[in-house]
């Protein structure tokens, strides 16, 4: 009982010191700044309708931006096409409604160049002083990064590093699953678990950043980059693109060239 009262007393004299100092501390985001200076990673705080509160100026630059004002009170929807923006604000309130964290989730976000590659993403709670969620708050790394050290993903790594240094070749389901050696039904539910998505999605989107990629620092015809990628013919490249991205691709090398 001494122990227990004693824990206690140290527990509550600690957390009064941290109240003390955070209380003392300037009503500015200041902890965002220390993300300015870790390579490869990116800091991000939302409201609960998922409206930027806080971002680090890695974010702001990827935006196309200057200035933090210029993305507060803003959401995905004004950056991404609407079916990202989607996972982006569908991720936030689930952990907003559950109060969970959602750690190492892979998906597709912009580089510093503002195109589509795959990051990592952990979101988690942010609380007022009466305990109820208000928002979220969560960083960003590149996945080239985390790749080495994610050990849930390593049974299919090497099926993803296959996608993304062959996509401009035929791929196919099961070439891909005897590679992870696993059944093509195991591979769908890995693929699902680890990026929300089916291998055939991730093998699109990644033929859709490529195709980003192209557009903006070759001088390649579409129905060339169309035919490179894979697609019978422009129609159905042009389809995808615009699916995926949300501009058919002459409108998105019109944008990028400009800007």
């Amino acid at each position: 009982m001494i122990h227990a009262e004693s824990e206690r007393g140290a527990n509550g004299k600690e957390n009064s010191f941290k109240s003390d100092f955070l209380n003392r501390m300037h009503p500015s985001h200041q902890i965002q700044r220390l993300f300015d200076y870790v390579p490869g990673t990116s800091f991000f705080m939302k409201d609960e309708q998922s409206r930027m509160v806080s971002v680090s100026q890695s974010i702001v630059d990827r935006f196309g931006c200057e200035h933090e004002d210029e993305v507060i009170g803003r959401d995905d929807y004004d950056f991404f096409p609407a079916h990202i923006a989607d996972s982006f604000v569908r991720d936030d309130q689930l952990v907003i409604r559950t109060g969970e964290p959602m750690t190492d989730r892979v998906e597709i976000w912009y580089t510093e160049q503002r195109l589509l590659d795959w990051f990592v993403t952990t979101k988690l709670p942010v609380y007022d002083k009466q305990g109820s969620v208000i928002g979220i708050m969560g960083v960003i790394r590149s996945y080239e990064g985390h790749r080495k050290t994610a050990l849930p993903y390593s049974q299919i790594s090497d099926v993803v590093e296959h996608i993304r240094e062959n996509h401009r070749g035929r791929i196919t389901v099961v070439e891909l699953a005897q590679r992870a050696n696993v059944s093509t039904r195991q591979l769908h539910r890995k693929f699902m678990d680890v990026f929300g998505m089916s291998v055939q999605d991730f093998l699109m989107k990644t033929r859709m950043q490529a195709a980003c990629d192209e557009l903006i620092h070759a001088n390649t015809s579409i129905i060339d980059i169309a035919a490179q990628l894979g697609f019978c013919d422009q129609s159905a490249f042009t389809q995808q693109f615009r699916k995926h991205i949300g501009v058919t691709p002459s409108r998105f090398r019109r944008q990028h060239r400009l800007s």
